[in-house]
């Protein structure tokens, strides 16, 4: 028989068993809706690799499910566009095969809702360009006739730019394809460096010419780019100003009726470089220019101590500087980009790579005394280009890209790191397809663009760089952990590290995807020895660029910091 007090005592533990129980299914269900969104994402990329899968629907309607779920759980949650997005692509992917007009409205149907519910969304763009794929092509020849007023004869009106890009949208020329949509024009620029990126929805080709300067005209020195198949969103703004050093302002206008012109307002300029990425694509123009000679500031002589006396504080850390100023670090990932999931589902790339980043920025600046910036100090997303761009604005001395590596068969483990360079290996390959965010067949034009940026890469000090690193995370790792595997150096083209003005790696700290190593990832213990690593390679790279740095010390002060 249960008393009065015993059967109060067993609802009071039942109500907080349930309260914690819904408080943990609150916590976490963001994040296993992220997982099942990447689950969904995972199995598109299966089917459209696979020709034969594609032949039949059933295929198509499972990658279909899997995103209805995403959008189901949380209709208005952060996947819910994307969800909607995915839904429609497939269905107009499989309206091709299938020719099916239930598919073709399907996918129409979703394109439409996303841009009604969403009307915000980055998605927005390509859904209203899908819907132009699936659209009737309706004459509008007497419409446009009908409400044309009439202009009397030798009088001529001004042209507005709406009125300018309504004309373009009728002389689209009529083909299947309709045409891609420039959708942002991006900009990042210190005094001697500017990158600019045009965003656009979809694979154009591209011409660009440098234009000399014209006082006839009273025209300056000019870059142009002009983007084939391509029209200009109304939103993009037709003029923005720059006012560096090297660049006035960056113009974009729709040149023809199928040609949109970016146009770059030239001060100064040495030399520049265009390449294009994909997912999504972009082009993207770095500009260098000459820099200002400045008066030398007088450097004070290190202080050497006499045999005897003391060691000024932080005397070694400034000789170690000499060569090395600025650290940029990079956390990989971030936001809406949760980079490899972790063998234990609740461990995020993103995460790992925040932390150990936050205290490499940390022990740089205690032990070398160097200025130590990171890209990004909390979980938010950012582009690729976006790393490159920050770095190279802030006049970084080097160049580190912090990442976890991912692999199916959970038994590879060990620690790599990468240089820009072409790939030699199909692991690479695979790595460096995974951190861009594309597939491995895109790393072919990649490789194109790269044999064009050779001469102005710093290929050798990047090896140099990685070298050390590598051994210096190798040897600290080993001292207190079993089973770390030195994968060694390798090289392939990564978005992230491309047009970097200074040596740059990029290091993949560890497998997430190993169940031992993805629970040493998320302790305190492994993330201070890595980065401990990191710093004694940083050291050793200092050392050898600078090989007086250290000599000028007194005997015993190198030992104590190696």
């Amino acid at each position: 028989m249960w008393t009065l007090q015993k059967r109060r005592s067993f609802f009071l533990i039942l109500l907080l068993v349930t309260a914690v129980w819904a408080w943990c299914t609150t916590a976490t269900g963001s994040d296993r809706l992220e997982y099942q969104y990447r689950r969904a994402q995972s199995s598109v990329e299966r089917l459209l690799n696979s020709p034969r899968k594609q032949k039949y629907r059933q295929y198509w309607l499972a990658c279909i499910d899997k995103f209805k779920a995403v959008y189901a759980a949380q209709p208005q949650g952060p996947w819910a566009d994307d969800a909607i997005f995915m839904m429609a692509r497939l269905y107009e992917k499989l309206y091709r095969h299938s020719f099916s007009k239930k598919d073709k409205q399907e996918a129409l149907d979703y394109y439409k809702r996303l841009i009604k519910r969403f009307p915000k969304s980055r998605n927005v763009s390509r859904a209203r360009s899908g819907l132009a794929r699936l659209a009737p092509r309706r004459s509008t020849t007497r419409k446009a006739t009908a409400s044309t007023p009439p202009v009397k004869k030798g009088v001529t009106k001004p042209k507005g730019l709406t009125q300018v890009r309504a004309e373009h949208q009728k002389k689209r020329p009529q083909s299947g394809k309709a045409l891609a949509r420039v959708t942002d024009l991006r900009v990042w620029s210190n005094p001697d460096y500017t990158r600019v990126v045009v965003d656009v929805d979809q694979e154009v080709p591209f011409t660009y010419r440098l234009l000399k300067k014209d006082p006839t005209i009273g025209k300056p020195q000019r870059l142009y780019i002009d983007l084939d198949r391509a029209c200009l969103d109304a939103r993009v703004r037709p003029v923005v100003p720059i006012g560096d050093d090297l660049l006035s302002n960056a113009r974009a206008a729709q040149h023809a009726p199928a040609t949109v012109r970016v146009v770059l307002d030239i001060k100064s300029i040495e030399k520049f470089k265009i390449f294009s990425l994909k997912n999504p694509f972009r082009v993207v123009l770095d500009v260098n220019g000459v820099r200002k000679r400045t008066k030398r500031k007088t450097v004070k002589k290190p202080v050497v101590p006499k045999p005897g006396q003391d060691i000024p504080k932080g005397a070694l850390a400034k000789q170690l500087a000499l060569g090395v100023k600025r650290v940029v670090i990079d956390p990989g990932h971030g936001g809406k980009d949760p980079g490899a999931l972790g063998y234990y589902k609740s461990i995020l790339e993103k995460n790992v790579t925040l932390e150990v980043s936050r205290r490499l920025a940390r022990k740089i600046r205690e032990e070398l005394g160097i200025e130590a910036i990171l890209t990004r100090n909390r979980d938010r997303f950012l582009s690729l280009e976006e790393r490159t761009a920050l770095a190279n604005t802030k006049n970084a001395d080097l160049f580190l890209s912090i990442h976890a590596n991912a692999s199916k068969n959970h038994r590879c483990r060990g620690v790599e790191t990468y240089f820009l360079n072409l790939a030699t290996d199909n692991d690479a390959i695979m790595v460096a397809a995974r951190e861009n965010a594309t597939s491995a067949k895109n790393i072919s034009d990649l490789e194109t663009i790269l044999n064009d940026l050779m001469k102005n890469a710093k290929i050798s000090e990047s090896s140099r760089l990685a070298a050390d690193v590598q051994r210096g995370v190798t040897r600290h790792l080993r001292k207190r952990f079993k089973y770390i595997r030195d994968n060694g150096v390798k090289q392939a083209p990564f978005y992230v590290l491309l047009g970097a003005e200074m040596p740059c790696v990029l290091i993949e700290i560890a497998f997430i995807s190993n169940p031992s190593e993805c629970r040493r990832l998320n302790t305190a213990v492994y993330q201070e020895t890595l980065v401990e690593g990191i710093v004694a390679g940083i050291r050793d790279y200092i050392e050898e660029i600078n090989p007086t740095a250290l000599k000028r010390s007194v005997p015993g002060i190198q030992a104590r910091n190696l």
